[in-house]
């Protein structure tokens, strides 16, 4: 988890509370990657990957402090799944319409 640098249990628990809102999002969490790197200007790198059976989502950001970086990129993982949930519901309402309109009613039918 952490790259050239001690652990920090203060952070550790915090990065495991932000994720655990994006956990409430996305239900089939198969695995949750965390890499936290210091660079040599004294700036935090947090990269999170989030992988599910049908995707795989990534957010990396470079700031002063651990818990920036992190809050910043967990809201880059939620505005990405977020994105790709609304993309599957839409499809499938699209679909949903094309069979309503292919679907043809007999003329003699009552209602």
């Amino acid at each position: 988890m952490f790259k050239g640098m001690d652990s920090d249990k203060k952070a550790e628990a915090y990065i495991e509370k932000r994720l655990q809102k994006v956990n409430r999002i996305i239900k089939n969490v198969l695995e949750f990657e965390v890499e936290i790197d210091l660079d040599k200007k004294g700036k935090y790198r947090v990269e999170l990957m989030v992988k599910t059976p049908h995707a795989l989502y990534r957010a990396e950001e470079i700031s002063q402090s651990i818990e920036g970086s992190a809050d910043i990129a967990c809201e880059e993982l939620t505005m990405q799944i977020v994105k790709d949930k609304n993309k599957m519901i839409d499809l499938k309402r699209r679909g949903a319409r094309s069979l309503k309109k292919k679907i043809v009613i007999d003329g003699d039918a009552r209602f």
